[in-house]
């Protein structure tokens, strides 16, 4: 063994030997104190073998709306099967992976409704569409060795995402915006809720909200506070699909859309706090420092800037942050799961500082930061170069 490891590594490699050993596991397995856990390592281990084939089950779910066809009262199973329009044994199957995954629940007579997490499910469409979205993320992922080497010329997230990376964002046409914009817009409600659950808008004077997409946030935000000005910053052919929806929510005269490339385009100034919702974590950091000067200097001093996205590092959300969104981001081909402390840094060279991790309802899926724009010292934000 090396001597130069630290007596916690020396522990840890002799600790990793024996567990490799299949002598130490069939004895494991055997006495009743270790039994326990050494069932629940089996299991760990065995579902991350498995876990493909469960997204596909909930994927078959989804497709076959099956949880908005339990969701109103349980149903037979000849019901079901006419429901699906597939083979009754195919359904069977279905509905047997489905309630050992708690999507499902076998009901009294025979019938079938909801389980915990298909209700859960029922009552979140923009869950049911991400769970649709993930095919892309799979077919990127059928050789995830080949995506690590950077072998893989183009990915079908990508194509998919196409302002990520494009020098030429701005001339994005309304058809190339069209789909990611929808998927945006079905899974914002899950977002608003926990940045208006955490944070007082309402003591605010104006806000503008950049890289807004179709305008969902800013929506469930007049609703919430009547007296905040608003306005709406994105890519002129996302911008356009914001008019369009608050002009249809009677919201036209009250909120002001700017359509643009904050890489080009100066940020439109008298907001005294600027929210990023699910914006950063999908450039690099180089980008987002362009982004985040860009903010700084359409804020006054000691105006606010919010950053909501979920991040790395989160408690009980590990996976997420690391594996989840690290690979997901690669298959995209920019950006990466930030850590709290990674922002603070970013936007300390960007002229920001008092930064405070407001607590998320759900920080699963939301990590919440606020920061306050100081007096500025030195070309931290010069202009972005055309």
């Amino acid at each position: 063994m090396d001597a130069t490891l630290s007596w916690t590594d020396r522990w840890l490699a002799v600790r990793d030997r024996l567990v490799a050993s299949p002598r130490f596991q069939r004895w494991a397995t055997a006495f009743p104190l270790t039994r326990p856990i050494a069932r629940r390592r089996a299991r760990e281990l065995f579902d991350l073998c498995a876990g493909f084939v469960y997204s596909q089950v909930l994927l078959a779910c989804v497709r076959l709306r099956l949880f908005d066809y339990l969701q109103d009262s349980p149903r037979e199973l000849s019901a079901v099967v006419h429901h699906c329009r597939l083979p009754r044994e195919a359904v069977e199957r279905l509905l047997a992976a489905a309630t050992s995954l708690r999507l499902v629940e076998a009901r009294s007579d025979g019938r079938y409704g909801l389980g915990m997490l298909g209700a859960a499910l029922a009552g979140n469409p923009g869950v049911a569409a991400m769970v649709e979205h993930h095919a892309l993320l799979y077919a990127d992922l059928h050789d995830p060795v080949a995506l690590l080497r950077g072998e893989r010329e183009g990915t079908a997230l990508g194509r998919y995402w196409a302002y990520a990376g494009n020098p030429e964002a701005a001339s994005l046409q309304p058809a190339q915006v069209a789909e990611y914009s929808e998927l945006m817009a079905a899974s914002q409600p899950l977002v608003t809720r926990e940045i208006l659950a955490a944070v007082p808008l309402h003591r605010h004077r104006s806000l503008l909200d950049v890289g807004g997409g179709d305008g969902s946030f800013l929506c469930a935000v007049a609703r919430q506070c009547p007296s905040l000005d608003l306005a709406l910053f994105d890519l002129p052919a996302v911008a356009e699909r914001a008019r369009e929806r608050f002009a249809g929510a009677g919201l036209g005269a009250r909120v002001g859309v700017h359509g643009g490339d904050f890489r080009r385009d100066e940020l439109p100034r008298g907001a005294d706090i600027v929210t990023l919702v699910r914006v950063l974590f999908d450039h690099p950091d180089t980008t987002v420092l362009e982004l985040l000067a860009a903010v700084r200097r359409a804020l006054p001093v000691g105006g606010s800037l919010l950053v909501a996205e979920p991040m790395s590092g989160t408690e009980g959300a590990e996976p997420i942050g690391a594996a989840y969104f690290g690979f997901y981001l690669m298959a995209m081909g920019r950006g990466r799961s930030r850590t709290p402390r990674d922002f603070e840094s970013l936007l300390s060279r960007s002229g920001f500082g008092r930064f405070r991790v407001l607590r998320s309802p759900s920080p699963l899926q939301t990590g919440l930061l606020m920061a306050e724009a100081v007096p500025l010292r030195g070309p931290a934000v010069a202009r972005p170069t055309s």
